[in-house]
């Protein structure tokens, strides 16, 4: 209903039964007056500004805002859109400039933690990667993250560059990306700062093989470790398991009844469970690792899986003294696979052994079933074969030499 409005008019309305009733007040074009069946009245002006799209602005509640004061708040808007001026539209971008300011202000710590959460959890990898942005981070955990900048990341790069650890480079490189990338999406940075950090280097398939000789030493040398890192680096060895598949075991997964490491596919690498045997040799680490049987099996708090694997290495790398070519935890998977392979241990139970996808056409039902149960056994033999010659056991050599195939 259009009409002058006027108080004497507005304190004569009744509440409708249902809904709301609106009249609009002539003498003002675009304000409007509205009813509702609470008894609640309230002020709308309503108008399209020069260029751009028709806004709705509430001006308040009725008695609070008189009709006087309704129509200098409309009139000072219709002055505004007038010359192009969007009330609406510049609060909506004060309100989005407030929310960024206010996201940039949390902490480095803070918004690591949420991507640990949110992004990292669902990886098989995401511990490891959060240990190691954590790490890369350290200095710069407790600055605002609207204040971080790419030079910091690039000096975190840089530095693992110029000690000449440039896998770690890139590993680091891309791990702060990805972060970043993250936190851009979700308005924790203003720009993605990370998308320009400079690359070492182009990384090249390494051709470093341990020699049955280097894994002795190595072997011996862990001897001399603390705590839980001389059983762990010895069932790296044994088992030739991937690093994490070690470090974050669970006795669970331990079955020393039927003397296996029991894998679900949600740990592997590949997606697929994993049986790998246990060696009287590693059997014997295991079994001299002290605490509940129940839980992490390497762990120093009982809550996560120990860390500070890489000042472990290093420990290692000094008692194998400096004419000891470097190597990596990797290497250890890949010299048992060498050495097994030339002893005569074919390339079938090798790839089982490190959990490889088969390539090729998929076996018959039949055939799957045959070969489960026939390379457990000599998965068994191939891995106390490996035992064997990491410890120059030469009694079990002789008896298990041929004996693999």
């Amino acid at each position: 209903m259009k009409k002058e409005l006027t108080d004497r008019f507005l304190r004569s309305l009744n509440a409708p039964d249902t809904g709301r009733i609106e009249h609009s007040d002539t003498k003002r074009p675009g304000l409007r007056f509205r009813l509702s069946s609470s008894g609640r009245a309230t002020w709308v002006f309503e108008k399209r500004v020069k260029g751009g799209a028709k806004r709705k602005h509430n001006l308040g509640s009725w008695p609070a805002v008189t009709l006087s004061e309704a129509r200098k708040l409309a009139l000072e808007i219709e002055a505004e859109v007038s010359q192009g001026i969007d009330r609406i539209a510049l609060a909506e971008a004060q309100r989005l400039a407030d929310e960024q300011s206010a996201a940039a202000r949390i902490s480095v710590r803070e918004v690591l933690e949420k991507y640990a959460t949110l992004q990292l959890s669902q990886l098989k990898s995401g511990s490891e990667r959060g240990r190691q942005l954590q790490q890369s981070l350290d200095a710069w955990l407790d600055l605002p993250t609207g204040e971080l900048q790419q030079r910091h990341l690039q000096k975190i790069v840089d530095a693992h560059t110029q000690r000449g650890k440039l896998t770690m480079a890139n590993r680091v490189r891309s791990a702060l990306r990805a972060f970043t990338k993250w936190a851009y999406q979700r308005e924790y940075l203003d720009r993605d700062i990370g998308v320009n950090l400079s690359k070492p280097h182009k990384e090249k398939p390494r051709e470093r093989v341990l020699s049955l000789e280097e894994i002795r030493a190595i072997y011996r040398a862990t001897e001399e470790l603390s705590g839980l890192w001389k059983p762990l680096f010895r069932l790296l060895i044994l088992t030739g398991q991937r690093r994490s598949e070690i470090v974050e075991l669970l006795w669970e997964e331990v079955d020393l009844n039927t003397t296996r490491i029991v894998k679900p596919g949600s740990k592997t690498k590949n997606g697929k469970s994993h049986i790998t045997h246990l060696s009287n040799k590693a059997l014997k680490e295991i079994a001299e690792i002290s605490g509940e049987r129940s839980g992490w099996v390497f762990t120093t708090n009982g809550d996560t899986p120990v860390s500070g694997i890489s000042k472990a290495k290093a420990r290692l790398d000094s008692l194998l003294g400096e004419g000891f070519e470097p190597w990596t935890i990797h290497d250890l998977r890949t010299a048992m696979a060498t050495t097994l392979a030339e002893d005569g241990v074919s390339e079938t139970v090798v790839d089982k052994l490190l959990n490889h996808s088969a390539v090729g056409s998929a076996p018959s039902a039949v055939a799957r079933v045959y070969q489960q149960s026939d390379l457990l056994s000599q998965r068994a033999r191939a891995l106390e074969k490996w035992a064997a010659l990491v410890t120059n056991d030469t009694a079990q050599i002789v008896n298990l030499h041929g004996d693999v195939a």
